[in-house]
């Protein structure tokens, strides 16, 4: 009896923590939404903090930041991001593509880099439009010049292709599973540099990019699922921004009055006050009451019964002396 206690004892002892462990495993890291796994606002910080494209890349792909949390092709790991670049007179084209497979590979963003007449650069983060829908884009305004810009326009340099492919990473990326999106979102908010200003607009300004962008565009993971473009899963969305307008982290402050329960009564607009003149507020209007012989006769009976307010009382002066009313000739009388 007791050894069959003891074996009763030490099944459940080992059942629990098997329990609790199938527990933990069933978070799901996926979300429908692609978009939701890599914020292109981390990406132009990140481009700023690097000194040359081979640096952009390890930081795109560093395990412990995770800037990225795209897993594309479904295999539960995040995939790596490549960057490959092309040039053309004082345009720079920085495209950045998710390796899903043997020779396989999605646009996921583009960065362009373009010295104009007055030799100010100019960076736009363009999103790809099966990712992020048409027309998404980032200007970033940075507090300080990068140092990438003395890459490009310095003598050193060599145009950048990324030597990396599917199963060929770099030794310090380390691939890890995708997190839920509003984890990655809180994770992702620390590495951008809040110091800088990121303008959101529709006009692409670099027509030598879009040239350029023909000539290396891979979209590889679109053609195998045209179904899940952007306007295909956000009806009626023009593009990421109009998804982020709609999130809970950017509605606007609430308006005075909104979320109070009714009171159920009419709201009479037109109401003024006795002058004539309106008040600015709403009255609730109410049907006038009809009254009764006998409600008639209370009311008077309330009327009589209501004290009258009495005069401020002065403080009283001394009486005259009064004349005498004793004829003359009285006096010595009695």
């Amino acid at each position: 009896m007791i050894k069959n206690l003891f074996l009763a004892l030490a099944l459940v002892c080992i059942a629990v923590p098997f329990a609790h462990a199938q527990d933990v495993t069933t978070v799901t890291a996926k979300s429908e939404e692609i978009s939701d796994n890599l914020d292109l606002e981390a990406v132009a910080s990140v481009f700023g903090e690097s000194k040359d494209l081979e640096d952009f890349e390890k930081r795109l792909n560093d395990p412990e930041t995770r800037i990225s949390n795209l897993d594309l092709n479904g295999d539960g790991e995040v995939d790596y991001l490549r960057v490959i670049e092309k040039s053309k007179d004082k345009t720079h084209l920085i495209v950045i593509q998710a390796v899903i497979g043997k020779d396989q590979f999605q646009d996921v963003a583009t960065i362009e880099v373009e010295k104009d007449s007055k030799g100010n650069t100019q960076v736009q983060v363009v999103g790809d439009v099966y990712m992020y829908g048409s027309g998404y884009i980032i200007e970033p305004v940075y507090v300080h010049p990068p140092v990438i810009f003395a890459f490009f326009w310095g003598p050193r340099y060599r145009p950048y292709h990324s030597p990396y492919y599917f199963h060929h990473y770099p030794p310090h990326f380390r691939p890890m599973p995708p997190m839920p999106p509003p984890h990655y979102h809180r994770n992702v908010q620390p590495h951008i540099n809040k110091s800088n200003t990121y303008h959101h607009t529709t006009v692409r300004r670099s027509q030598n990019s879009v040239h350029l962008h023909n000539n290396v565009r891979r979209n590889d993971f679109a053609r195998q699922h045209p179904n899940q473009s952007f306007s295909s899963r956000n009806k009626g969305v023009t593009n990421r921004s109009g998804l982020n307008r709609k999130g809970p982290g950017t509605a606007g402050p609430p308006v005075a009055g909104q979320g109070k329960p009714g009171t159920g009564k009419k709201v009479d607009t037109e109401w003024k006050s006795n002058s004539g003149k309106g008040t600015g507020s709403v009255k609730a209007s109410q049907p006038p009451r009809q009254l009764t012989p006998a409600l008639r006769q209370k009311s008077s009976k309330v009327e009589k019964a209501k004290p009258r307010k009495q005069a401020v009382s002065q403080p009283r002066s001394r009486p005259k002396t009064r004349p005498s009313s004793r004829p003359q000739g009285a006096k010595g009388r009695r």
